[in-house]
């Protein structure tokens, strides 16, 4: 029942479940996880060892006293791993599970549970395109709807890949401004921005709105554009 209330998924169920309602079951949360793989010496990786250590942890409380006790079972276990099972330098010497915890006796606790290396990030590459016009008016265009950042405004690009081609928007003096770093959830961008002056039927703002409107990865080339040109100005 519990389970079938909107955000409520199995960790918070089983809190709530054995806390508030008395049921003999094992919340699994980053603490619980803790402990449990290192009193069964659990040396595979996560993410992919999540479920076998929850598995292992249901079973924490099969002493009988513990089944008797689940709220004050389920906060003990909270406890334990916040303040003696501890992420860096666990406190064994105290722990009332030690002689039972196969990762010590094995010399390996503090190294559990161990995770899988990161997947190296892969890196692309953009031009951003800044244009202005003589009253200081900004072009924008809107993305399209599907893709990332799809239908939002952002400076005119070229494609992110590893060898984008460079495709300004108009003909003009364009002018390297330098480049900026982004990272997205899935990959890093390196984007080298470029700034003219010039006119055209386009969709045009201050700069003041697009700061405000723009996604963060345009807003750091605008920057970079911009602080181009006003250093150009002030020569």
């Amino acid at each position: 029942g519990l389970l079938e209330l909107p955000g409520v998924g199995a960790y918070t169920a089983a809190a709530i479940a054995a806390i508030a309602f008395g049921r003999p079951v094992v919340p699994v949360d980053g603490n619980v996880e803790r402990v449990t793989s290192r009193l069964f010496a659990l040396t595979d990786p996560l993410p992919g060892a999540r479920k076998a250590i929850a598995a292992r942890a249901v079973t924490l409380n099969a002493d009988a006293q513990a089944k008797a006790r689940p709220s004050d079972f389920a906060q003990a276990l909270f406890d334990l791993g916040a303040g003696i099972c501890t992420p860096r330098n666990p406190a064994c010497v105290l722990c009332p599970w030690r002689e039972a915890c196969a990762g010590h006796a094995q010399g390996i606790a503090a190294t559990l549970p161990r995770r899988a290396p990161k997947p190296v990030r892969p890196v692309r590459h953009g031009v951003h395109f800044c244009l202005v016009d003589e009253a200081g008016g900004l072009l924008l265009v809107r993305r399209p709807e599907k893709g990332l950042l799809g239908g939002m405004a952002g400076l005119p690009t070229s494609d992110w890949s590893a060898a984008p081609d460079f495709a300004p928007p108009v003909g003009g003096d364009w002018r390297a401004a330098g480049s900026v770093e982004h990272v997205f959830t899935h990959f890093s961008l390196t984007l080298e921005v470029h700034v003219t002056e010039g006119e055209g039927d386009f969709l045009w703002t201050t700069a003041a709105e697009a700061g405000k409107a723009l996604p963060t990865v345009f807003r750091k080339a605008l920057e970079r554009g911009l602080g181009m040109l006003s250093r150009r100005e002030r020569a």
